[in-house]
């Protein structure tokens, strides 16, 4: 006889506990049927983070994470084309403009997580040093700052004609605004803003009566002593994209109702010029009535009262300008990243030929120069975003704020020593504020419009905004039609 064969039943339990070889009731195999399931997601939402991150950048095409694939790009002069690089750059720095804007209403609401009273206990008791009260206060005020919607009066905005601000400028006292918005077919309107009504529970500004209307644009401003402290307005303006221009010392006077004004007769000076990027004014009484104008490879220097000009051959425009207060001294900032001072002290024989008293460079073209009030410190910013703060002695770097953002725009720099802040617009429209002695970022405002490269905010800064009386601290901003309020809270402080 052969071998006993088994029994089919037998056999098939057999095969069952081979494969699976622990029994489980129907509720421990749907727990593990759920977690198998759930591991497999996060093993795919993992992978496909990775092959996000991971992707490689093919020509041509865009590829979206969300969707996890690949995107035909077409040339962005394409109108049928809803996908382009400039659309996705688009649309990202929009989603994180958003982000930070949540992220603003939160911190209202939370308040900043210092106690300035414990603070001052502290700094009283000798616990904490004099350095780092300081800064800590400085924090503090920056993060309880504010937005409030500031009211413009105008009889343009009453009829619903707003322009767009191209940017504003405030005086030495910080009462009025220079400010210069776009018009129609090419043209650009300014005028005077007067600040005699941001402490108000609704924050005002009030245009003056009188607005000029030009058919060049406005390059660069600044203010001007000429009669008294901030009595004119150097204006640089440039004929649409050609290299026509000139340089015109307006008086602030003429933007007032004629009949309220005490002293209009002075003339309208200007000058023909050509390729005009900069201007400053010199308010070192040795150099009285004098200004210089950063034009394409050459310098001019300008006595208005004599009408005496002096010309300076350089390698490179002159983009950024300022002169010193307690030298003769002027710096300037070139196309080609180069930084250097003249001394009127040593005398010129000829243009080309003049003698540098400091020169060092950059990495790219220089946008802006602010001098400190020991002026052997000079922070210099550049187009490749580079903010730095210069020993004009040594002629070395000494601090480096990062996390500006510029590629191609003159933008300029706010420096506050007696807040101890740098404030800087970025390419990106982002507000960054930073602490002027430990380069630490302290805060990043995100714009209330989305960002455009027609939309970047112009800025000013300042504890004793507005009038005598009434002076308030905080941030103004303008930008497209509107103007914000960047106030401290003083409950938080």
């Amino acid at each position: 006889m052969g071998p006993k064969r088994e029994n089919k039943r037998n056999w098939n339990r057999k095969y069952q506990g081979q494969r699976f070889p622990q029994s489980r009731s129907p509720s421990e195999a749907s727990q593990s049927s759920t977690s198998i399931q759930s591991n497999k997601m996060d093993r795919t939402s993992s992978s496909s983070s990775s092959q996000a991150s991971a992707a490689p950048e093919l020509p041509g095409f865009y590829f979206d994470p969300e969707k996890n694939r690949y995107f035909r790009m077409l040339p962005g002069h394409n109108n049928c084309n809803p996908l382009t690089r400039e659309g996705i750059q688009q649309k990202e720095m929009e989603c994180k403009r958003l982000q930070l804007l949540e992220e603003e209403k939160n911190r209202k609401k939370s308040g900043p997580g210092l106690n300035s009273a414990l603070l001052l206990r502290k700094r009283q008791l000798g616990l904490v040093p004099f350095t780092t009260y300081c800064r800590r206060i400085h924090e503090m005020k920056v993060s309880c700052m504010q937005r409030k919607v500031v009211h413009i009066n105008s009889p343009e905005r009453e009829g619903g004609r707003a322009r767009r601000f191209e940017f504003i400028m405030a005086d030495s006292a910080y009462e009025r605004l220079f400010a210069v918005n776009d018009g129609d077919y090419g043209f650009c309107k300014y005028g005077l803003l007067n600040l005699d009504g941001l402490w108000k529970e609704a924050p005002t500004v009030e245009r003056q009566d009188h607005t000029y209307i030009s058919h060049q644009k406005v390059i660069a401003a600044c203010w001007a002593s000429v009669t008294g402290p901030d009595s004119h307005i150097l204006v640089c303006l440039l004929e649409g994209e050609e290299t026509r221009g000139c340089l015109s010392l307006i008086p602030a006077c003429i933007f007032r109702n004629l009949d309220d004004s005490d002293d209009c007769s002075a003339i309208l000076y200007k000058v023909k010029i050509s390729d005009v990027w900069s201007c400053a004014w010199c308010s070192n009484p040795q150099m009285e009535s004098s200004y210089s104008a950063g034009l394409k490879r050459q310098i001019w220097l300008i006595n208005v009262i004599p009408d005496i000009r002096s010309t300076f051959i350089t390698n490179s425009d002159v983009l950024a300008q300022q002169f010193a207060t307690k030298t003769l001294l002027l710096y300037n900032g070139l196309r080609s990243g180069e930084v250097f001072s003249l001394d009127f002290r040593v005398p010129t024989t000829c243009p080309a030929y003049f003698r540098k008293a400091t020169s060092f460079t950059q990495n790219s073209a220089i946008t802006s120069l602010r001098l400190l009030q020991d002026e052997n410190y000079l922070m210099v910013a550049d187009m490749s975003g580079q903010i730095k703060l210069w020993d004009v002695r040594m002629q070395k770097s000494v601090k480096h704020y990062k996390g500006h953002n510029n590629s191609y725009a003159i933008l300029p720099l706010h420096v506050k020593e007696d807040e101890g802040l740098l404030m800087a617009v970025g390419q990106d429209c982002y507000t960054r504020i930073w602490d002027l002695a430990d380069t630490r970022l302290l805060r990043t405002i995100p714009s209330p419009h989305p960002a455009a490269k027609d939309s970047i905010p112009s800025v000013v800064f300042s504890p004793y905004l507005g009038v005598k009386g009434h002076k308030i601290p905080g941030l103004l901003m303008a930008v497209n039609r509107d103007m914000y309020l960047y106030s401290y809270n003083p409950s938080h402080l």
